[in-house]
């Protein structure tokens, strides 16, 4: 016996007075359903079509209800997003990327913990939105997951959620282990029973795609012509990187034990509006301004390629559409430099935009570099061949780091303000354990 209510907002109906007999109560193109002892079905493509469950009392009735499936504006079904992680600085940059895009044509539902570098703060422009929900989730938590599966007819999967700071997982390896595996088993997990059919294929149009890191491919030789390929062996060196390689894993086993519907991206260091500032470039940016050190691991020249966070939002929006289910992409921004000249960079460029009647500008130069011990397992250089992508999708990075690291700066400009709410408080605690007391 059981009542099944799915997305109601408004309810009407009748209670049967006859012993024996189910309830049917209409609600806005649905059906509740009371007293029926089974209930199974299968879920339909077509805009505004039901979520066809049959159920049945004892064999007496035979009925469908509709479940959250919407229309978009041109005629066809609204096509549902599912983003782990949204609220942090690559996923925020999706949404407002897809919205950007396709406007009122998708709908998007974004799953978060809210740990220390999700801030609901970077999707403000969003959250009125009526094709926009937020939901506060922990990705390791199966029933969570499985009632947004539940109660949402999900076309895509985008997971961006993970612990992703390599000096945090030095520190506490745990907690990488986690959620960057043991989540993303229960994301695949989840999916793969919302949408696989009796017969162990998949409904169609559904896809899942796995964000990662080129971290998992290790270390490079200080060698221009050395590049990460999808064909690259993985060699993670880090407590992080392993953790993102053994995720990795997770999504090729079930696309190659279950020809899961999925995809793996494999993505540059990105830089852009609402990163945290523990990492490189806005921890720069901030400190430069209030006059602190600009602390720099080693000797400075390990290298990174960079990628503006916009364009690694397109990326992903051409693989899920464009890209060749199975398959592992590379994403790179063809724009390498040692992190003692993304410094450098970053000092020039202040002393450019800033106006000489900022107070700041004076105290913005080289003395501030400061040099502090090593990071432990510190990869010399990473740099990306994003061949494949640009042959088989057309992609390639649209933004150059001179024009990008402009946009950021200015973006860090127009909101101080969210840097002063992200920095406050535990942030303090742990940048202080990280720099100020080597």
């Amino acid at each position: 016996s059981r009542t099944i209510v799915r997305n109601a907002n408004v309810c009407y109906g009748f209670e049967s007075t006859k012993c024996g007999e189910a309830v049917l109560i209409p609600v806005a193109s649905r059906t509740i359903v009371r007293n029926a002892n089974v209930c199974h079905g299968f879920e339909s493509t077509k805009c505004g079509g039901a979520v066809l469950i049959s159920c049945s009392f004892y064999g007496k009735i035979s009925l469908s209800i509709t479940k959250n499936v919407r229309c978009a504006q041109n005629g066809e079904k609204m096509r549902t997003y599912l983003v782990t992680g949204g609220a942090g600085f690559i996923g925020s940059n999706y949404i407002h990327y897809m919205f950007k895009k396709y406007d009122n044509e998708i709908r998007i539902i974004n799953v978060d913990a809210l740990t220390y570098a999700g801030n609901l703060e970077n999707l403000k422009d969003v959250e009125k939105r009526e094709n926009y929900t937020f939901v506060k989730a922990n990705i390791c938590d199966k029933d969570a997951i499985s009632k947004i599966f539940a109660e949402n007819d999900i076309d895509r999967v985008v997971h961006f959620a993970a612990e992703s700071h390599v000096d945090r997982s030095i520190r506490n390896p745990e907690i990488f282990v986690q959620t960057n595996v043991l989540g993303t088993a229960v994301m695949l997990n989840c999916a793969k029973a919302a949408w696989e059919l009796p017969d162990g294929s998949f409904k169609e149009g559904k896809k899942f795609l796995h964000v990662s890191t080129d971290e998992v491919y290790g270390s490079l030789p200080d060698d221009d012509n050395a590049f990460f390929y999808e064909t690259t062996p993985y060699d993670p060196h880090s407590p992080y990187s392993a953790s993102k390689a053994s995720s990795d894993m997770l999504v090729k086993a079930y696309m190659d034990t279950y020809h899961f519907p999925a995809n793996i991206t494999n993505c540059s260091n990105n830089y852009g509006p609402f990163q945290f500032p523990e990492k490189l470039i806005p921890l720069i940016i901030n400190n430069a301004l209030h006059g602190k050190k600009l602390p720099v691991y080693g000797d400075g020249k390990n290298v990174r390629d960079w990628l503006y966070v916009e364009d690694h939002a397109k990326a992903i929006d051409m693989v899920q559409e464009q890209g060749r289910l199975f398959e592992t992409y590379n994403v790179g921004g063809h724009n390498e430099k040692q992190n003692i000249e993304i410094i450098h960079i970053i000092i020039e460029t202040l002393q450019e935009m800033l106006p000489d009647s900022d107070p700041r500008k004076a105290h913005i130069n080289n003395d501030l570099i400061t040099y502090v011990e090593d990071r432990k397992g510190h990869d010399r250089r990473y740099a990306i061949a994003p061949d494949k992508i640009k042959a088989e999708i057309g992609w390639y990075p649209e933004t150059m780091f001179k024009e990008g690291i402009r946009k950021t700066i200015a973006w860090y400009f127009e909101h101080e303000d969210w840097m002063n709410n992200v920095t406050s408080g535990d942030y303090q605690k742990y940048y202080n354990e990280m720099y100020e007391e080597k």
